[in-house]
């Protein structure tokens, strides 16, 4: 059965080879030519693997993208970036080889898919540009732009039953978990010796030692990665509580979105404080119950408190720092900047080409006008590289997004799957808010994980009306 996530027979087989290979491998050639046979054998049989058993490859997929970062900050010296987008790519591939079987041309018919292909044409218009300084950034950055956004086909398609989304979400929590547990590590035991000499640049230090205290990343790439991924991990298990019923489980997820709360403060992120308050506004509007008012209005007093209280703790500090952004000297700095930047975002309908800024920027056209400049905000850095065509367009992608998720909220029936949506939508609406003051899906996990989030809002609509469909049909055959 090609469409089960673990055929028995197929796994069965490759866990009796690969140990009898390695085994042979390191009794005749050590252990040097046992690791490049494991590497030779486990490379076929990751690409089959992947194309023919798609749902594995989608799980395996999610779960390279959370510890992606980790790998590489311990120093292995591979291209793992390229990896991943291979990676990607057989997905891609495994998808046109399931059409042929299975045609799904739908998820391509929808608000969403149309934007996302819009927002796709556009960028690779980018070559184009006439004011672009490099194409050589244009090309090393339409992988992370372009390619990425194709994953949101790949699980529109794959993720085509409720039990195997229910596999997707349940793996999302155990690795936020495990993200929330290492980043306590690096809180109360101390960093690993490959992060110690990490930190030891004098340049990081200056950006993650503040006030006599270090800024923790967890398994991430740096403190504003993990803390957007806490943000989603918190709000995923806010909004699951309300599509179950079983007291012991809501209190474990209520638990959990407490724990991933409070490893957050440990990233010293002020502006990812400022997002579950948001997408609780949201979530208050969206549910409009007694129950949940009073329940918001005593978390809106308890914020007001820890805003307001006096205090020598670093994260609290930090947290209350966040409200108070004229006091920054950060904050400030940055609105400089983005007001020095106008009158050539106003002239430049196209921008200045993609990868304009940054580290493409940097390498590919050091003298430019734009290499120098510090984008520090997703919003700041499309507009300065794609213009203000760029800048609508992505403004009216995450309208679209989110206004498609509100809608099918409202139309699912099922409350699971309605539980689902809403957590999306909620997660979708806090990294569009922190897209703001920080770039916030460019970054494994999330550059992942968003467009995961983005399918989901249809996937949901689709099982739904699915189980209605098959719910009438039993009734119809009862009867």
């Amino acid at each position: 059965m090609e469409d089960e996530l673990n055929p028995k027979s197929y796994w069965k087989f490759l866990l009796l080879l690969i140990p009898i290979l390695v085994s042979a491998s390191i009794s005749s050639l050590g252990i040097i030519g046992g690791a490049l046979i494991f590497i030779g054998v486990m490379i076929p049989i990751m690409v089959y693997s992947i194309t023919r058993f798609p749902k594995f490859g989608v799980v395996f997929f999610l779960i390279a993208a959370y510890f992606i970062m980790f790998i590489i900050n311990m120093g292995i010296n591979f291209p793992l970036g390229t990896l991943m987008d291979a990676m990607l790519l057989l997905l891609f591939l495994g998808f046109f080889i399931k059409q042929k079987t299975n045609p799904n041309w739908g998820i391509f018919k929808n608000p969403i898919s149309l934007i996302i292909l819009v927002w796709i044409g556009f960028n690779l218009l980018e070559v184009f540009n006439p004011a672009a300084a490099s194409k050589m950034a244009w090309l090393y950055t339409i992988r992370s732009v372009a390619l990425v956004m194709l994953s949101y086909f790949i699980f529109s398609y794959h993720i085509n039953t409720t039990k195997f989304l229910k596999l997707i979400i349940k793996m999302w929590l155990c690795l936020s978990i495990i993200a929330a547990l290492y980043a306590m590590k690096q809180e109360y035991i101390g960093f690993s010796s490959f992060e110690e000499a990490a930190l030891s640049n004098p340049i990081v230090r200056d950006l993650l030692f503040i006030d006599g205290h270090w800024r923790k990343s967890s398994i991430f790439s740096d403190p504003v990665a993990f803390s957007y991924n806490m943000v989603a991990s918190s709000l995923l298990c806010i909004a699951l509580t309300f599509g179950i019923k079983n007291r012991s489980k809501k209190m474990i997820l209520i638990a959990l979105a407490l724990l991933f709360m409070y490893v957050m403060l440990f990233s010293g992120t002020r502006a990812s404080y400022i997002l579950i308050p948001a997408a609780m506004i949201l979530l208050t509007i969206l549910k409009l119950n007694w129950k949940l008012l009073i329940f918001s209005t005593f978390g809106g007093l308890v914020f007001l408190i820890l805003i307001f209280i006096p205090t020598g703790n670093y994260n609290l500090y930090r947290f209350q720092s966040a409200f108070k952004p004229s006091d920054d000297a950060s904050y400030n700095v940055r609105s400089r900047n983005q007001k020095r930047i106008q009158p050539f975002i106003q002239s430049h309908p196209m921008g200045g080409g993609l990868g304009a800024t940054g580290v493409w920027g940097t390498k590919f056209a050091p003298d430019s006008y734009l290499a120098k400049f510090p984008p520090d905000s997703g919003y700041v850095r499309v507009a300065v590289e794609l213009g203000w065509i760029g800048l609508f367009l992505i403004c009216t992608f995450f309208f679209v997004i989110l206004k498609t998720g509100i809608n099918n909220y409202f139309s699912i029936k099922d409350p699971e799957l309605k539980s689902y949506c809403l957590a999306m939508v909620l997660i979708i609406f806090a990294l569009s808010v922190g897209n703001f003051p920080q770039e916030a899906i460019v970054q494994f996990p999330l550059n992942i994980y968003f467009y995961l989030a983005v399918a989901i809002i249809n996937i949901t609509l689709r099982l739904d009306q699915q189980k209605l469909v098959k719910d009438y049909d039993n009734e119809k055959n009862i009867n």
